[in-house]
């Protein structure tokens, strides 16, 4: 069986990705916080060894490899590049342990899963390789403007609510961008 994690838009809005049914919210444990800026603007959350672990979701694949898993992602994800799964981590059954997801391994085995991908951006801010200060974060959303601010606000308030990061706290309490009440997690 092949899992894929997902801590933010993927959970609802997983489009063509090829999975079973539904999201589940036990997954591992992972480090992830609102840290880079995307092309549109939005603030996304990224894994990191910074962050504190917060519980992710997963889902089963609907692929007969770990490389189609993988592909499937990366198109999901809009990944253009001569290797566009370069940014897709994975990890199979007997190899070591990824840092920001440090109970992989006994989590995988307790579910009965050989195979677990998920999306492995860095952090970006301001177009340079950088970890942002929560400040910047805010302050690059406060910033923003008619749609940009609308798909960044939603991109927040429609993450789950088991990712609480201390970067998304700070958002909620200075911009007001509280969950949406109602709003689906992994249905």
């Amino acid at each position: 069986m092949i899992a894929c994690l997902g801590w933010g838009s993927l959970v609802w809005d997983s489009r063509e990705l090829p999975i079973h049914r539904r999201w589940f919210e036990d997954g591992p444990f992972i480090r992830v916080e609102f840290l880079r800026q995307s092309q549109d603007n939005r603030i996304t959350l990224v894994l990191h060894d910074s962050a504190s672990p917060v519980r992710s979701l997963w889902a089963v694949m609907v692929s007969a490899s770990l490389q189609e898993a993988k592909a499937a992602l990366a198109a999901r994800e809009r990944m253009t590049s001569k290797d566009p799964t370069k940014y897709i981590g994975s990890w199979s059954r007997g190899a070591g342990c990824p840092s920001c997801i440090p109970e992989l391994p006994a989590w995988a085995e307790s579910n009965g899963i050989e195979h677990v991908i998920w999306t492995a951006l860095k952090p970006k801010f301001a177009d340079r390789d950088v970890v942002p200060t929560k400040g910047q974060v805010v302050e690059h959303l406060h910033n923003l403007v008619g749609p940009e601010r609308d798909n960044a606000e939603q991109y927040i308030r429609r993450t789950p609510a088991q990712i609480d990061t201390q970067f998304r706290r700070h958002i909620e309490s200075t911009l007001g961008w509280v969950r949406l009440p109602g709003a689906a997690s992994g249905a």
